[in-house]
This record gives C-alpha cells, structure tokens and sequence, in this order.
C-alpha cells in the first residue's frame, strides 16, 4: 500500500512544486500516491462499516475520498499549483463536501494525522451540535474524556465571545465557543509504510466514533 516511496516523493514535490516536475513524475505520483492511496480506500471500506454504516469509502479517481491534488490558487496568494499532501476524507453519506461529519486520514513529509468529528461546518448545523452539547452536559463530558484518553485531542478553532444565546460563565463555555469540533491523533510518518496501517487506522478511527455519533445525532443524521 504507501510505501517508503510515498513519503519521498511528497517531499520532492515541496522543493519542486510547478507543472513541468509534475508532469515529468506524473508516473511516480500514479504509482507511489494515488494507486496507494485508492488501495488503502478500498480497503478501509469494510472496516468503516464496522463502526458506522452511514460513511462513504469511495476509491474513485475522482469525486471519491482522495482529495484532489490540485490546489485552487484563484484566491490564494501562494500560486504553487500542487498540494504536498495526501488528504483522504470518509465523510457522511448525506455530505457533499469536507465540512460534512467524518473521518479524516492526513500525509505528509513531517505531519500524518488522523481527524474525526467536523470541520467548519455551516452555522445551522453548528448550532444544533451546541445545543446538543448545553442540553446534554454530562453526556459530552463522558465523550470528550473518552476520546480524549485515546489519544486524541479537541483542536480547531474558537469564538473569542460566547456564542449568541449563551452566558460567559456557562460551564462548558470553552465548548460552546468552538467552531470546529475536531479531534486529532498524531501518527509518526514511519507508520504510512507498515503492514498494519489499515488496521492501525481504523481501530484508531473506532476510538473516535462517540464524537461523530455526537454530532450526527445532533443534525439528525443516521449513524
């Protein structure tokens, strides 16, 4: 699956990130990026389906889980053409895009993560996972505490005021004010090229699943 190679390959292209190397390697990223990357798709779909039926593993070269490799520069000042990362999203079947309920499997040459819960979501649906939150207190602290132990940590980014209807010496005010609801696990890069990493994964994705339980419930999204 990702091999040695991956990793190697990913960093040329940070040093050499225009058209004319690209289209010279093009062979290189079909072999040692996106032909591992659709494998390690494929073979995440039944383990996915063990933690939740409600999640698209879809290997396609395109429109599937592998996010594109070409960056959209209209409204960025860096104009490189390329991203530097392999970013695989297993989102929720009723999403359409990144911001939707899922799981998230990051590479790079310095930082491999995995991510589960959601990301920038749009205000409605953010507000029902705070209400969910207020109205179910004890319930959330079990879950961050669980999720938390596994290894994963509550990142993103946060509201500098409480959020509309909410008072600022609200318990769970740190909470509430997120705008994300994302948790994080690092994994070291050497990992991507085990025998394991499927596995490694998706136990890993599995200690995640009270958080993304959470917020389907909250949007009333089938989990």
């Amino acid at each position: 699956m990702f091999k040695k190679s991956t990793i190697k390959f990913l960093r040329e292209l940070e040093k050499n990130n225009n058209r004319d190397w690209f289209e010279a390697n093009k062979h290189r990223y079909e072999s040692d990026v996106r032909e591992p990357a659709l494998a390690y798709i494929e073979a995440m779909a039944p383990q996915l389906a063990k933690i939740s039926g409600g999640f698209v593993a879809s290997p396609k070269k395109v429109g599937g889980s592998l996010m594109r490799v070409y960056r959209d520069v209209r409204f960025s000042k860096d104009k490189t053409p390329y991203k530097t990362n392999i970013g695989i999203q297993f989102r929720h079947v009723a999403g359409k895009d990144v911001h939707a309920p899922g799981f998230y499997m990051h590479i790079e040459p310095a930082d491999v993560f995995l991510a589960a819960g959601i990301w920038r979501p749009d205000s409605p649906t953010l507000q029902n996972v705070r209400m969910q939150l207020d109205e179910n207190p004890a319930a959330w602290k079990k879950i961050r505490s669980a999720v938390e132990r596994s290894g994963y940590t509550l990142q993103g980014e946060s509201l500098k005021r409480p959020p509309r209807g909410y008072s600022d010496d609200h318990p769970l005010l740190e909470d509430l004010k997120r705008k994300d609801f994302i948790a994080v696990q690092n994994l070291s890069v050497s990992s991507v090229s085990q025998s394991d990493f499927v596995s490694t994964t998706a136990k890993l994705f599995a200690k995640s699943k009270p958080l993304v339980k959470f917020i389907c419930e909250a949007n009333d999204l089938e989990f």
